[in-house]
């Protein structure tokens, strides 16, 4: 392995966009060297193996480079999250590598820039928004402050203090209705930051790495926040 600057391949499928990247390095001087994103209707599990597949091929690169794998853990689709895990569970054991992981959310906020509080938003579907607050460290790097919940977007704004600034595809969903209460209070970032990025999540895990914070591979689960449907239905026949 390259310990000074070592090769990550990352992915993320939390959301509907499928993300794909290889980096170098990590929060602090780190570098893209390819990265993939695709959102359509083509299902997660048709679509990342194969998005793997071509950023190798396009660089010239084979399993054997990678140093360490790198998934976002969530929370978001239930079905995206379990898919990236098992695909890079599976790689993992396979390859021998490192398996490191981080919330889907910290990589959004990572992608963006400012001095004020920022929330990170997924929609959770159900008139529920995955949330997570987050504080620019000395660095600027936003740095989460607070845990992961799913609440309504009412309960949210209550939460709201100041000036603040919001990310992620929730906002697709309640941006409109946010602003309406929020006002000034509320900066938006850009659209082109709604979707996850592996990238961040290859600078987010190579940090990890470093600390020597990899996951379990046979413990590893995704954050999911809160139970499936399955498993609420379970738990109501089980206390009837």
């Amino acid at each position: 392995m390259n310990i000074d600057n070592p090769l990550l391949l990352s992915v993320d499928t939390a959301t509907s966009c499928s993300s794909v990247a290889l980096t170098r390095g990590g929060v602090y001087g780190g570098v893209s060297i390819a990265a993939l994103s695709l959102n359509s209707k083509v299902t997660h599990s048709r679509r990342l193996l194969a998005g793997i597949d071509w950023l190798l091929n396009e660089n010239n690169m084979c399993l054997a480079d990678i140093d360490a794998l790198a998934v976002g853990l969530g929370p978001g689709s239930f079905t995206g999250l379990r898919i990236a895990m098992a695909t890079m569970k599976g790689m993992a054991v396979a390859m021998g590598k490192p398996l490191l992981g981080v919330s889907t959310l910290d990589a959004l906020a990572f992608n963006c820039s400012g001095g004020q509080a920022l929330c990170a938003l997924i929609d959770a579907r159900k008139r529920e928004v995955y949330r997570r607050w987050y504080q620019p460290d000395e660095n600027t790097i936003y740095r989460a402050h607070g845990e992961i919940a799913a609440l309504p977007p009412e309960e949210m704004i209550k939460e709201v203090t100041g000036e603040s600034l919001f990310v992620g595809d929730g906002l697709l969903s309640y941006g409109d209705q946010l602003k309406t209460v929020l006002g000034k209070k509320m900066v938006m970032a850009p659209r082109s930051l709604f979707s996850p990025s592996a990238e961040a999540i290859g600078f987010l895990c190579c940090e990890q790495l470093e600390a020597g914070a990899i996951m379990d591979i046979e413990t590893a689960v995704p954050l999911y926040v809160r139970s499936s449907d399955a498993e609420l239905n379970l738990a109501k026949k089980c206390n009837s």
